[in-house]
């Protein structure tokens, strides 16, 4: 698959020079594709039926109903077994096993015992299982099947995360992408219930996990991007920021406050940042009130703060010190002794509705294999058999080129040559080919069966393009219409 890196950081007009620098990846995980085909096989059912799932969700479910996979029931028994109050909390142990264990064919924590993240310490023994299922259900085969649609939703995400990312850098006058070492991916989860973002710190990985939604949660990657570049700040800094400690005792009066912040001052102070700063890149100054009144105390102070950064030439790396030096406890205190927080948590945006979104432009073999479809639709087949075969030769990917030896079969079926197209679309059917394209190699080839007389190859070929998860409505269509013919 292709993957889309997020672009190196920007060159800043203002900056005498700027590295460029790989950021991090936007990606799909091969171990994240298996811990939820896995879960979504024995139990996982949240919001199976909403409109925002990827069609991969439901491809892959249906796939394995299908198939006899011996280690379902141990890992039903262990899905069961680790059931929580919420989808939410449910996903969440399972996103960090997929990010904790290696990759296939064993799934092994490798970590140290301390090192293991505690909602995925008591579920070692899924290694095993998930070795099995690996195995066993050819996860590999679904896993290669499902780039198309992996491919689709990364280009969905890349523009907008990486404007998000970019305007970050800018606004901090980023150099670098974070400390040495250190590392941000973004891995979308199409089998995932829709609408879930989850972030991880790992050492020095930072992990972002987005599942299906209707627009991209561009604010929400923005968000973790700015806890990947400010957490290591306020750590490095901590001597500092503890004098401030004492103002955490207004904070701990908001009973809205997640308990997180509550107990970890160091967190509070960067997620009162983050939200300073988000207000400035929104240009929304409403959200610093909205934010106080939550009980992020510290958001006032540093939204006065942050228009002095700007009018400065220092970085925020440099610049954070004497920024939270500059705190007067005195005088917050006096600001918020009279504030009243709210009772009341944020409310819940609901998720937006379905809607269609253009596709990217094609480039590369796909774009030689739409054009080669054009030129076959006005019937100039010399144009679209040589585009066809041009189209392998720019790429090694199976679908890709079943695809032009489906479009080829074809050709050669309206060129009256019958056994060469039965041959060019057997071999379109072995090159793993997605649904749409496969459902239709399967109607003709039974409709070749049927006219070379072999009944049961032409009711085979139709039944399985009858049932086939994905095939277009016309191929079901034409399949029902060619059994029935058959019983005749």
């Amino acid at each position: 698959m292709n993957r889309l890196v997020l672009p190196a950081i920007l060159a800043v007009a203002f900056l005498a020079r700027a590295e460029q620098q790989e950021l991090g990846q936007l990606d799909a995980s091969p171990n994240l594709f298996t811990v939820m085909a896995a879960i979504n096989a024995v139990g996982y059912n949240a919001d199976v039926d909403s409109k925002l799932n990827s069609p991969v969700r439901d491809a892959v479910r249906a796939e394995l109903a299908k198939r006899k996979i011996p280690s379902l029931p141990a890992l039903k028994e262990f899905f069961e077994k680790h059931r929580k109050h919420s989808d939410t909390e449910e996903l969440s142990q399972y996103i960090s096993f997929g990010l904790t264990a290696k990759g296939p064919p064993d799934f092994a924590i490798t970590q140290r015992e301390v090192e293991i993240p505690p909602d995925v310490s008591g579920m070692t023994e899924l290694s095993g299982l998930l070795a099995s299922f690996y195995q066993e259900a050819g996860i590999e085969n679904l896993w290669r099947a499902s780039q198309r649609y992996i491919d689709d939703y990364t280009r969905f995400y890349h523009t907008p995360v990486t404007n998000a990312v970019l305007s970050v850098n800018a606004y901090l006058r980023q150099q670098t992408s974070g400390f040495r070492g250190r590392h941000f991916q973004i891995f979308l989860e199409l089998q995932g219930a829709p609408n879930q973002v989850q972030t991880r710190s790992y050492g020095e990985q930072y992990y972002v996990v987005i599942t299906p939604s209707a627009e991209p949660r561009t604010f929400d990657v923005r968000h973790a991007y700015l806890h990947y570049l400010l957490d290591p700040l306020a750590t490095r800094y901590q001597e500092i920021v503890n004098r401030k400690k004492p103002l955490i005792d207004i904070a701990n009066r908001s009973r809205i406050l997640p308990d997180a912040f509550k107990q970890d001052f160091l967190l509070l102070v960067t997620e009162c940042l983050i939200k300073a700063v988000e207000a400035r890149l929104d240009h929304k100054p409403e959200t610093v009130q909205q934010a106080l009144m939550q009980g992020f105390i510290l958001t006032p102070y540093f939204s006065e703060a942050l228009p002095v950064y700007e009018k400065q030439e220092q970085s925020m790396l440099l610049y954070y010190p004497d920024m939270v030096r500059a705190i007067d406890n005195f005088k917050e205190n006096a600001r918020l002794e009279k504030i009243t927080f709210s009772t009341d948590a944020p409310g819940q945006v609901a998720p937006a509705e379905p809607r269609e979104v253009a596709p990217p432009p094609l480039t590369g073999a796909a774009k030689t294999l739409d054009d080669a479809e054009k030129a076959y639709v006005s019937r100039d087949l010399e144009k679209a058999k040589g585009l066809f075969l041009a189209s392998l030769q720019q790429t090694d990917v199976k679908p890709q080129h079943a695809a032009a030896y489906y479009g080829l079969g074809r050709i050669a079926l309206l060129q009256k040559d019958p056994e060469g197209a039965e041959k060019l679309l057997l071999k379109a059917k072995d090159l793993e080919p997605d649904p749409f394209v496969r459902g239709w190699v399967l109607v003709y080839l039974g409709k070749l069966s049927a006219a070379s007389g072999d009944r049961l190859a032409a009711v085979e070929y139709l039944n399985e393009a009858l049932k086939l998860t994905g095939a277009s409505e016309k191929a079901r269509e034409e399949a029902a219409k060619g059994l029935q013919t058959l019983k005749k």
